[in-house]
């Protein structure tokens, strides 16, 4: 069963309020086997456009990647993060060749 990924590109208004988002997503990451690969480090931008934060979670599967979205908790601890940071998050699906 191939995994699933969310990529996000976020820019951060709040850091100190956005705090209060990591915190609150813990619960709901740890329930869905939650990984992070890249969370926020260097990057260089060699195609197209971005933000300043890439952040991305490795889930089990597509379907924990999309429930943990959909979940009670996480829409809670995004409700928190919704008023101090912007950006783009796609799930995607893995590719098992």
């Amino acid at each position: 069963m191939p995994k699933g990924y969310w990529v996000g590109h976020m820019e951060i208004d709040g850091p100190a309020q956005y705090e209060n988002y990591k915190t609150a997503n813990a619960a709901p990451f740890a329930e869905y086997g939650a990984r992070f690969l890249a969370r926020g480090g260097p990057f260089e931008c060699v195609e197209g456009e971005t933000r300043a934060r890439t952040v991305i979670i490795e889930f089990p599967s597509y379907q924990a990647a999309l429930d943990c979205y959909n979940s009670d908790a996480y829409q809670k601890a995004k409700a928190l993060r919704d008023p101090v940071a912007r950006g783009d998050l796609v799930i995607v699906e893995g590719y098992e060749g």
